[in-house]
């Protein structure tokens, strides 16, 4: 009935989940996967997957393995291996990931810098933005 851990967690699920409605402050601290549907202000630091619905809103600085935003983030988003945009996702702040993969009718307004994976040194720059006029600006980076 309570077996090990590992049986209980498959890669993958969902361990925790704010609901639709929910409101949520503080620090959120976790190592599988996290979905958010509802409101959530503070500072997330996982080494999991991160899922923010698209009824879900963050405000503050995220720290995870994985990110999957098809809500609303205000902040820095810091993923480890990726970041995926999907539409109608809001970012309103500064990405950091090795990967990042924006879908069509993203709104993304701030800079992202990639990485090489497994390393903090920065291998491009690119701010998106209304101040761009709808051109991408790269800076440092080798494409």
């Amino acid at each position: 009935m309570f077996g090990k851990k590992e049986d209980r967690q498959k890669a993958g699920e969902v361990i925790g989940f704010i609901g639709k409605g929910m409101s949520l402050e503080g620090r959120l601290i976790f190592e599988n996967t996290v979905r958010i549907d509802g409101s959530f202000k503070g500072e997330v630091n996982a080494t999991g997957t991160l899922i923010i619905g698209e009824g879900g809103r963050i405000e503050g600085d995220i720290r995870v393995g994985s990110a999957v935003v098809t809500g609303e983030v205000k902040g820095t988003l810091e993923a480890a291996n990726r970041v995926e945009l999907k539409s109608p996702a809001k970012v309103f702040g500064d990405i950091k990931t090795p990967t990042l993969i924006i879908g069509e009718g993203v709104v993304f307004e701030g800079t992202c810098v990639m990485t090489k994976k497994g390393s903090a040194e920065p291998i491009g720059i690119v701010s998106y933005g209304p101040e761009q006029g709808g051109q991408d600006k790269a800076a440092g980076a080798d494409f």
